[in-house]
């Protein structure tokens, strides 16, 4: 839909996510004045400074950009009361944006969520809605107030978790979603912001932030619990089990009929290793072994056969 007036915008955002809002808000007919995006930090194995894939976009369309380490800060309150913008818009960000700063911008300030509030607010609302078994999730576009997550749902659009979706294919498709969801409400954002509703006290859930200790598979819950487990957490942080001692990362599984004394395998074979759960079986169908790539299991048993058998027990 395209603006009726167009806006002129503060964006705040970090990650991948974020990114597609801003890159739709590039193409549009709106005029994004500054980006604001977390500190450059040290990340991976080697510590080397990374910037956001909202600061890189940024970078190339030439717009300002701010990163302070907190927005409590005078200077930048300043920066954002002097940029005199219609709207802030906000997604995934990481920041906490105190109400001084919500109630600068003309319009305050917009967040594009990845769920269907009030189900998952917090930090990881896609994974935790694929963990939990959800058949359905969506983004809103949230007119923000100092709660986390709590306030108004301006616009939102819906969208079917399949049973092969991953945290990564769930994440890109609510991110493209969220972009052209973003574009629609500010098409029509002081109607919207009328006609705007508290959300439902009821069905209140929280997506607390993912965390690498959460990731071990635990072989006394079901199955189907932890094939949703496996596909929530792939791309991060990866669902893994022990095995004499080392993490084997899986990558992809699936949950079938059978039953044994939970971590037992049962079965080992061209479709997969089958794990007993407490409730039902798990079959692993994508491992990576320690210093390996990511491998099929028919692949890793053909060149080593001796890495699993039936009647070996994992912890």
């Amino acid at each position: 839909m395209p603006a009726s007036t167009p806006l002129n915008i503060l964006f705040a955002g970090t990650p991948d996510f974020a990114a597609a809002s801003l890159q739709a808000l590039l193409d549009s007919e709106h005029r994004v004045l500054a980006v604001l995006t977390q500190p450059d930090r040290p990340a991976g194995r080697g510590k080397k400074v990374t910037v956001s894939p909202v600061k890189q976009l940024a970078v190339s369309a030439d717009i300002p950009v701010w990163q302070p380490d907190t927005l409590k800060d005078a200077e930048i309150q300043q920066h954002i009361h002097d940029a005199h913008a219609d709207v802030m818009v906000v997604v995934a960000y990481g920041l906490i944006v105190p109400q001084t700063v919500l109630d600068m911008p003309r319009y305050g300030c917009v967040n594009v969520h990845g769920s269907l509030l009030p189900r998952w607010r917090g930090a990881a609302p896609i994974q935790r809605a694929i963990a939990a078994g959800d058949t359905e999730t969506g983004v809103g576009i949230m007119q923000m107030e100092a709660g986390l997550d709590t306030g108004p749902v301006l616009l939102e659009r819906r969208t079917t978790i399949a049973p092969n979706d991953t945290g990564g294919s769930l994440h890109d498709r609510l991110a493209a979603l969220g972009a052209t969801a973003l574009l629609d409400a500010l098409a029509d954002l002081p109607a919207l912001r009328e006609a705007a509703q508290p959300q439902p006290a009821e069905g209140v859930t929280y997506a607390h932030k993912l965390g690498k200790e959460e990731a071990r598979l635990d072989w006394q819950q079901p199955a189907v619990a932890l094939a949703n487990q496996v596909r929530a957490f792939n791309p991060w942080p990866v669902a893994w089990f022990s095995l004499a001692g080392q993490a084997v990362r899986v990558w992809a599984a699936q949950a079938v009929a059978g039953d044994g004394a939970p971590g037992t395998v049962l079965a080992v074979g061209e479709q997969g290793i089958d794990v007993a759960c407490a409730d039902g079986v798990l079959r692993l169908q994508q491992l990576q072994r320690p210093g390996k790539r990511a491998m099929p299991v028919a692949d890793i048993l053909r060149g080593h056969p001796e890495f699993l058998q039936a009647g070996d027990q994992l912890g």
